[in-house]
């Protein structure tokens, strides 16, 4: 991920003794996704996989329901534009006009923190569930989830080189890791991870594990179900509102995943041993 970090010019300070040193800082840019060529949302994000972040946060928002709804996504040709690499224009299929003009009025054009799509929301009845709960279809050995956050550490190539970078990976029951993705935001990550698997046309992601470097929050929890995704686990803790969407959603909700302990919050029978 060439992009993914930027030397910066810093002070080391050891034991009173200050020493002017380079140090590598998570790259951090904002990413403007237009639909049909009009402004719809601005992410803060670390720069690369943007057209699956954009994929996966539009799948999230519930304007595409699997990859035949897109039509193209690309960045930006604009000669004009300032930066037209942290600009994606989406275009969709199968949608009228005048859908399109709801879709519009229904969001507030706001600067969104690393891909929360909360911020954007008219009404908090927007956010509620309007699909089925996920069936219990498998289950997860406790000794494979515990080793779910070093084999997530050891992908995490980026950030050995800034520390500063969140992760997620999509894991199969049996500990496999079939995808990885960094960024600034734990829901950047998220996106990219779903998105790249929408391209695949791999949706629903029935058979999958999504772990996490940080925190569950609502908005993991929101975009983890309409992919699909039976089952979330962290390093650390979820929100009260994340547990109660898990439990409302069929999603299997674990957090401090670390040494040989977790918490299981939601739907535990996934979860054997």
């Amino acid at each position: 991920m060439p992009d993914a970090f930027r030397a910066v010019d810093m002070t080391r300070v050891r034991g009173g003794t200050r020493i002017a040193a380079v140090d590598r800082a998570a790259t951090e840019e904002p990413l403007e996704i237009r639909l049909h060529g009009r402004p719809f949302a601005v992410i803060m994000r670390t720069p690369g996989a943007d057209r699956e972040l954009a994929a996966g946060f539009l799948l999230s928002e519930r304007l595409i329901e699997s990859a035949e709804t897109l039509g193209t996504i690309e960045h930006c040709t604009d000669s004009a534009a300032d930066h037209p690499e942290n600009v994606v224009n989406v275009t969709l299929v199968h949608r009228s006009a005048d859908a399109l003009e709801r879709m519009m009025s229904e969001r507030r054009q706001v600067m969104m923190n690393s891909s929360c799509g909360l911020c954007g929301r008219l009404t908090i009845e927007s956010l509620r569930c309007n699909a089925p709960p996920l069936e219990h279809q498998w289950v997860m050995s406790h000794t494979t989830l515990l080793g779910l956050p070093t084999r997530l550490r050891v992908a995490q190539e980026a950030f050995d080189e800034t520390g500063g970078l969140h992760a997620a990976g999509l894991f199969t029951p049996d500990g496999r890791l079939e995808t990885v993705a960094e960024d600034v935001g734990r829901h950047n990550a998220v996106d990219k991870v779903i998105g790249r698997m929408l391209f695949g046309e791999r949706l629903p992601l029935s058979g999958h594990v999504l772990f996490i470097s940080g925190r569950t929050s609502f908005e993991i929890v929101q975009k983890a179900f309409p992919a699909g995704i039976p089952m979330i686990g962290a390093v650390s803790a979820p929100s009260s509102l994340a547990v109660d969407l898990a439990r409302e959603t069929g999603i299997t909700l674990v957090g401090f995943v670390r040494g040989e302990s977790f918490n299981i919050y939601a739907h535990p029978a996934r979860v054997a041993g």
